[in-house]
């Protein structure tokens, strides 16, 4: 087995067309181990860089599971700054971007520089070119994906959204992964670059791999999956996908409605899994050498948990047909569903309308027309709540929009929205694993009990688990330990479940430390009034009270003081971003 790990970066230097491929060091490679690891690494290099600086990186990384047998280990991060919110912002994506990059021998892809003219760059083993975009500026990128398409080639692209403006703007993966929040389409469309398009001739895996402990936390992790009812169950996520949530969510109170006024949606099983099940009879599709298969597909893809939830109750609609309309319209612009039904449903409450069935597709298309109404829209909803002089309805965190879970019902969700290092999501941590999921344990999901240091831990996890390139739902079922096996084994390098909690916790704080470059300080890390004002809706047997704002702000106290003991660790480690020794 190798006893040193070394990650391969290829910079292209849009610019200058030219490119360079260069082995980072072994205490970098070491540290960072890739994914989204990697990527902060290389944004501590210019930490206050606008987000829209032709310097400013956008970082593709693989984790080092990528191409091996590991399941659910084919992810890939793009990192870079959000012209949404400035932040710091690293968005995870399937598809089959990272294993060409596995195939063409690279671990990272540094892009700097601004293109003389929008190009799309080509990517095949050691060759790099770059040859002027081919495609008007509206252009669906179902067009896009299918000109590009030939054996073996994984393309990421952006659509019309990016190149009008819009902050909210996705980098879309062969054709249905999305790399959506944040807005890092148009830090792409910023660089002039229409697409990235890789192909690869060379091995998946890493070089030597000892095939027996691979083939032992394969075969643990699957058995894992199998017994996991969330997983593999009848109702679990490989039979109906994540719309599996909708029933679960919507029962407990915590479906945001109405541009969160409400917490539950009379009309939810109009979308509800087995609704979708009956309409479209939709197959399973998985990203490359996942069992899981969470996706579906019937004419198109099937929407998601998230986009399904607020293009229907966020925006007080029970007609699936739109939401599956929607959800193909900024598929096909390429633009975050979640940004876009939430920056909706803030404009329904300005208004005080509604938009529904046919009119809430027509408002998704309203984002890249011209016009006032287009030009709002495609600022997201803080930006556009404040311009109408309403900013208290804008439902962000940091200027990023919530995802589908009221933190009245669940208040580890509350404290991941408020210290996430992206904005409101629930991605950086998953509380709801817990409160909802009783994963790996139950808790109490109405009080903050244990919740500053559960939160800690997800944070940490989360970050190991973007770092390594495995998949979040793998580890509802599966554990670290497992997938800390299948590191060792494809590297060659002795790391347990500690060793990569510790990478990201160190990679976590210097995000956080990055931000507080930018300018963000404690006094960001809160929520809407609306959450510590209005009640939600109760359920039968108990209520779904406001949250107190008292014991709320104690919990994040309690975070800050269990966080800040890794910060200085996290920091030491970035000195040098970009040794290459």
């Amino acid at each position: 087995m190798a006893s040193s790990y070394r990650l391969t970066c290829l910079f292209v230097d849009l610019k200058t067309a030219t490119s360079r491929r260069v082995v980072l060091g072994e205490d970098v490679s070491m540290a960072r181990l890739g994914g989204r690891g990697i990527g902060v690494h290389f944004l501590a290099a210019a930490p206050t860089i606008a987000p829209l600086h032709e310097d400013n990186p956008l970082v593709f990384a693989t984790g080092p599971l990528v191409g091996s047998r590991i399941p659910s280990s084919g992810r890939m991060v793009i990192s870079s700054f959000s012209p949404l919110t400035n932040t710091v912002c690293t968005s995870v994506t399937g598809g089959d971007f990272a294993y060409g990059m596995r195939k063409a021998g690279i671990d990272v892809i540094h892009l700097s520089g601004k293109a003389p003219v929008r190009s799309v760059v080509f990517i095949e083993d050691d060759r790099v070119s770059m040859e002027k975009d081919p495609f008007p500026d509206d252009v669906g990128l179902e067009l896009v994906f299918e000109r590009l398409s030939s054996p073996g080639r994984s393309t990421a692209a952006i659509g019309e959204a990016a190149i009008k403006g819009c902050l909210y703007s996705s980098i879309m993966v062969d054709g249905c992964f999305a790399s959506g929040r944040g807005g890092l389409g148009l830090v792409m469309a910023s660089k002039n670059v229409r697409a990235v398009s890789i192909r690869g001739s060379g091995p998946s895996r890493r070089i030597p791999v000892d095939e027996h402990e691979e083939d032992r936390a394969r075969s643990d992790i699957v058995r894992l999956f199998d017994a996991s009812p969330f997983v593999r169950g009848r109702s679990g996520i490989a039979a109906s996908g994540t719309a599996a949530l909708i029933d679960l969510v919507a029962e407990r109170r915590m479906m945001p409605t109405a541009n969160f006024r409400r917490t539950y949606f009379e009309g939810y099983r109009a979308f509800s899994a087995n609704a979708f099940a009956r309409t479209f009879s939709p197959r399973r599709h998985a990203c490359r050498g996942c069992p899981i298969a969470c996706k579906g597909k019937a004419a198109g893809p099937i929407p998601e948990y998230e986009t399904i939830a607020h293009f229907g109750a966020l925006n007080e609609n029970d007609d699936i047909a739109s939401i599956v309309e929607a959800n193909r319209l900024c598929n096909s612009l390429g633009m975050d569903t979640i940004s876009a039904a939430s920056t909706i449903a803030c404009l329904a409450e300005i208004r005080g309308v509604r938009f529904q069935g046919e009119g809430l597709v027509s408002m998704v298309r309203r984002i890249v027309h011209a016009g006032t109404s287009g030009e709002l829209l495609r600022q997201g909803s803080l930006r556009m709540a404040r311009a109408l002089g309403a900013p208290e309805t804008s439902m962000s965190v940091k200027g990023l929009e919530l995802p589908a879970y009221d933190p009245r019902g669940a208040y580890g969700m509350a404290i991941a929205y408020a210290t996430s290092t992206r904005g409101g999501c629930h991605l950086r941590a998953y509380p709801i694993a817990s409160e909802i999921l009783r994963k790996p344990v139950a808790t109490d999901r109405f009080t903050f009990s244990g919740k500053a240091r559960m939160v800690k831990i997800a944070e940490d996890l989360c970050t190991a688990v973007d770092t390594i390139g495995a998949c979040r739902f793998a580890l509802i079922a599966a554990s670290l330990e497992e997938y800390a096996r299948g590191v060792s084994a494809v590297t060659g390098i002795p790391l347990g479940q500690h060793d990569l909690m510790r990478r990201g916790e160190e990679v976590y704080s210097l995000e956080i430390s990055i931000n507080a470059a930018r300018g963000f300080t404690s006094e960001d890390d809160t929520l809407p009034e609306r959450f510590f004002r209005e009640a939600g809706t109760p359920g039968p047997g108990f209520e779904t009270p406001a949250i107190d704002k008292v014991s709320f702000e104690q919990a994040l106290e309690r975070y800050r003081r269990i966080r800040a003991s890794c910060g200085a660790a996290a920091l030491s480690t970035a000195e040098s971003p970009c040794t290459t020794r």
